[in-house]
């Protein structure tokens, strides 16, 4: 991978990580036709923890008034929140720990498994909006069930292709919960996994022994956050007031070009 690719895919990656269309599922899709082969995921890593800085950017005053609330050591609507959180993080905390090698190899599996996936995103999107539009807009807060499942949600969306925010939110919202509620909680539970996993990766040595180059990774990592920060804010905002459906028929197509292209 070059500086300009990694550009590229680093961009790709700030724009699509705030929308339900799989940013992993077109990062393989970029690498596909860029022609690279890699045979970690550093680079993955890397441009998502970039996102995740850009969203610690813009949700800093709820950040902040979460780590208020949870030190002044009582049970509050803060800690809740936070353990919430917590109890999000469990399955893919699970994943990571134990199905690291395995996941490792799905991204390696090439652009038929993406393409299934992005039909699989479509339609949780399309069900859950459906479901939710039969509610007449009613729903709950997060409950401990529902982020629960959102977590399991995320857990299985490390599949390429599978959208981890548009899993998450259309399980929130198959749950009964708020759209506004669970595209906050969706963005904010992914925070500490993903900067977890970079920290580990940084540790252990994976960075530097990555087949990328610090190089291609250290541009990835810059252009996927200056993307993110720019993208952030819109693309939330248009996630929560969008047709998820549009989505789902985005995905659709894309995910029809992938497994046609592994035919041709």
């Amino acid at each position: 991978m070059d500086t300009l690719e990694a550009l590229i895919l680093g961009l790709v990656q700030g724009l699509t990580e705030f929308l339900p269309v799989s940013s992993s599922g077109h990062l393989a899709i970029g690498k596909a036709l860029f022609g690279i082969e890699t045979s970690d995921l550093a680079f993955e890593v890397a441009v998502h923890a970039a996102t995740v800085l850009a969203t610690i950017v813009v949700f800093w005053k709820d950040i902040v008034k979460l780590l208020q609330g949870l030190f002044r050591f009582e049970m509050n609507a803060e800690t809740r929140y936070i353990l919430l959180i917590l109890l999000s993080m469990v399955p893919v905390f699970i994943v990571g720990m134990f199905f690291k090698d395995s996941v490792e190899e799905l991204f390696g599996s090439g652009l038929a498994v993406v393409g299934v996936a992005l039909m699989v995103t479509a339609l949780l999107l399309f069900l859950s909006e459906t479901l939710a539009a039969r509610r007449q807009g009613e729903g709950d807060k997060i409950t401990w069930k529902t982020a629960l499942w959102m977590g399991l949600a995320q857990a299985v969306a490390v599949i390429p292709g599978l959208s981890r925010s548009g899993s998450t939110i259309a399980t929130g919202l198959l749950c009964g919960a708020k759209k506004d509620e669970v595209t906050r909680f969706s963005f904010l539970m992914v925070l500490v996994p993903i900067l977890g996993e970079a920290f580990l990766d940084v540790v252990g040595g994976d960075f530097a022994a990555s087949s990328v180059g610090m190089l291609p990774l250290a541009v990835g990592f810059a252009a996927a956050f200056v993307s993110g920060l720019f993208a952030c804010r819109v693309m939330i905002a248009l996630v929560r007031k969008a047709r998820l459906r549009w989505f789902a028929l985005y995905c659709v197509l894309v995910g029809l070009a992938c497994l046609i292209s592994t035919l041709v």
